[in-house]
């Protein structure tokens, strides 16, 4: 295995204090698509709902071809060495058009990665990511305050909802890390495909 170009990336959940934020390592070949995909485990999203990058005027998603959109281009046709290349070094990223969360994914170094390492990789993180379906920011700030207080009157009714009680310091990292790790397992998998076509052929 040779060593790739990699961006450090720090994903970070916009207006909500303390921060929630994550940081991981993506191949500059991957895709817009495969970032969704590795935002989505290492923040601890489901992958329930529509989402969005955004760089500079342009915007890149999953286009649906019942409601066509020409103001949004394929994420998978787009590699993010591609903007990276371009000067490109924040993007913004909103998951769940209903709860609206934007996320800002800066670009913070660009180097080779370790040899013999399998990409994209978690890195860090810190607070935990908002359940699904929670209702956006103000759904969850009454979320939190009510799980942190038995006597609130939400506390039985929420807690229900959710599966259990709810800690905001625990990200599950491992969980984060092996979700990741799939991904670039998955990704090894065709890169090694790939080639054994190519020497068949």
């Amino acid at each position: 295995m040779t060593q790739e170009t990699i961006a450090r990336l720090r994903i970070s959940l916009n207006d909500i204090e303390p921060a929630i934020w994550r940081v991981v390592e993506m191949p500059v070949t991957g895709s817009l698509k495969m970032l969704h995909d590795v935002i989505q485990a290492a923040m601890g999203w489901q992958d329930y709902h529509l989402w969005h990058f955004e760089a500079g005027d342009r915007r890149y998603g999953m286009p649906d071809p019942k409601w066509p959109d020409h103001n949004i281009a394929a994420a998978r046709n787009v590699k993010l060495g591609a903007l990276i290349d371009r000067e490109v070094r924040q993007l913004t990223y909103t998951y769940d058009m209903g709860d609206y969360w934007r996320h800002t994914v800066v670009v913070e170094e660009v180097g080779l990665g370790e040899h013999e390492t399998k990409y994209p990789r978690f890195v860090a993180g810190e607070q935990r990511c908002p359940p699904e379906d929670v209702g956006g920011h103000p759904g969850f700030e009454l979320f939190l305050a009510a799980m942190s207080d038995p006597a609130h009157e939400e506390h039985r009714q929420l807690r229900q909802w959710h599966g259990g009680t709810f800690d905001v310091h625990d990200i599950d990292e491992l969980t984060a890390k092996r979700a990741v790790a799939a991904i670039a397992i998955r990704r090894h998998a065709g890169k090694v495909a790939y080639e054994k076509s190519r020497v068949r052929h």
